[in-house]
């Protein structure tokens, strides 16, 4: 409303919008496929489990540095008292 009422002529910012409209669109009707999951899953669940259970994976927190996010991360493993990275 806001465009068609104060920058009707404006034809540059109403193509971005609807392309933006159309982008969110795409990615809730993608999410609506995944059971509302951002990312389809890797491997299901009950192998991870598994994988957990047995040593082969292990379960930890990602952290990403927001400032340096492309170089700057590091893994907590659960179930260690010190930061144990990777």
């Amino acid at each position: 409303n806001y465009l068609d009422n104060f920058w009707p002529d404006l034809k540059a910012a109403h193509e971005l919008f609807d392309s933006i409209l159309q982008a969110r669109r795409e990615r809730e009707s993608e999410s609506q496929e995944n059971n509302g999951k951002e990312y389809p899953e890797h491997l299901p669940l009950e192998i991870l489990e598994a994988g957990i259970k047995s040593g082969r994976y292990k379960q930890g927190t990602l952290n990403v540095n927001k400032h340096r996010a492309q170089v700057e991360a590091f893994v907590r493993l659960e179930g260690f008292g010190s930061k144990e990275t990777g």
